[in-house]
């Protein structure tokens, strides 16, 4: 059972069963993609033990293993599905991942440590002060004053 399901994995790429035997199944899936990755008469005779198919075989080592080639495991995915109706059997679709791996964006660890004092001051030399800021603000304020009042008399004065 087991062999025609991996064939038929690397034929179609995807196959729906159940749970149970796609877990079973995964281990056989990476462990003969890891074989086709070796590219040696040996490995292939290892491989054609499980797979009857020459041409699903060919495949595995033509196209699939090329595939994973920089890819270190994890060849395969296993997602859930709805219970099937006839039996209530726990459904799952297992598949072969893409080839790209796409690079995370590694995100800066946070240190969930106590701050210590050294932090502290590096935090407050990088911030300006309060009342500098302040001070500046109330100067803005003051000219923003200053150009209302003239506006108003150069109305006045326009009447």
């Amino acid at each position: 059972m087991l062999r025609n399901m991996v064939t038929d994995l690397f034929r179609h790429e995807k196959i729906r069963t159940t749970q149970a035997k796609a877990k079973v199944l995964r281990p056989y899936a990476e462990k003969l993609i890891t074989l086709g990755k070796r590219e040696t008469l040996h490995a292939r005779r290892r491989a054609a033990r499980l797979i009857r198919d020459k041409l699903v075989l060919r495949k595995l080592f033509d196209d699939l293993a090329p595939r994973y080639a920089e890819r270190p495991g994890g060849y395969t995915r296993i997602t859930k599905l709805p219970q099937r109706a006839g039996d209530n059997a726990h459904m799952a679709v297992i598949e072969l991942v893409e080839a790209e791996m796409k690079a995370r964006k590694s995100k800066p660890k946070k240190r969930g440590g106590p701050r210590t004092a050294a932090q502290d001051t590096v935090e407050a030399a990088s911030e300006p002060d309060a009342a500098s800021i302040d001070a500046d603000d109330a100067d803005d304020a003051a000219d923003v004053e200053d150009g209302g009042d003239e506006a108003q008399e150069e109305a006045k004065t326009d009447d």
